[in-house]
C-alpha cells in the first residue's frame, strides 16, 4: 500500500458532472462535486467562465487555515465565514479554507495572452456550505466544498495536472 501512496496523482474536472475526479497511479480513488461557473466554459480574460484543458496546481495557499477562513488576493483576512459576514458583504465572491492556484500549460488555448488561466486567478477553492453543489455557480473557478478542499489540499502536490473539460 506504501508505493501505492508515492504514485502520481492526477486531477480530472469534469463540466457536464460537476466532479472532480482524483486518480493516483491511473486508478480512480475519489469523486468530489464541485461547483463551475455559471456562465459556462471558456478561456478568455474577463469572461468569468471556467477554462478548458491541461493545467497544474501552481501554488498551494492557505495550509493550517480554519475551515471558513476567508481570502481576498489570495491572503487570509482574518475573517471566518458566516452568515451575518455574507449578510455584511452580499457583493464579495467567497473563496474560502485553501486555494490551489491553477496555471494552464497549453500555450494559446490556457496560458499566455488573453487566455491565461492563471492571470485569470482561477483556484479549487472552498465556498460557502450554503452553495449548492454539482451545478455551475462560480464565476470561473472550481468551488468545492470545505472539508473536502482540505482533503484535496493534503492529497495534491504543487505540480499536479489538473485536466478540465
Amino acid at each position: 500500500m506504501e508505493r501505492r501512496r508515492t504514485e502520481p496523482v492526477s486531477l480530472r474536472v469534469s463540466l457536464a458532472a460537476q466532479t472532480l475526479a482524483l486518480t493516483r497511479g491511473g486508478a480512480l480513488e475519489k469523486t468530489y462535486a464541485v461547483s463551475t461557473s455559471k456562465h459556462g466554459a471558456g478561456e478568455t480574460h474577463g469572461s468569468f467562465k471556467t477554462p478548458r484543458g491541461r493545467h497544474i496546481v501552481r501554488a498551494k495557499i492557505g495550509a493550517g487555515a480554519p475551515l471558513n477562513a476567508v481570502f481576498r488576493g489570495r491572503r487570509p483576512t482574518g475573517e471566518i465565514y458566516s452568515a451575518a459576514l455574507a449578510g455584511a458583504h452580499p457583493e464579495r465572491d467567497w473563496i474560502l479554507t485553501r486555494i490551489l492556484w491553477l496555471s494552464g500549460t497549453e500555450i494559446g488555448r490556457n496560458r499566455l495572452g488573453r487566455v491565461d488561466t492563471m492571470r485569470r486567478y482561477i483556484y479549487i477553492h472552498g465556498m460557502p456550505d450554503t452553495e449548492p453543489l454539482g451545478v455551475p455557480g462560480s464565476i470561473g473557478c472550481i468551488r468545492m466544498a470545505n472539508g473536502d478542499v482540505v482533503e484535496l489540499f493534503d492529497l495534491v502536490e504543487v505540480g499536479t495536472v489538473v485536466d478540465i473539460a
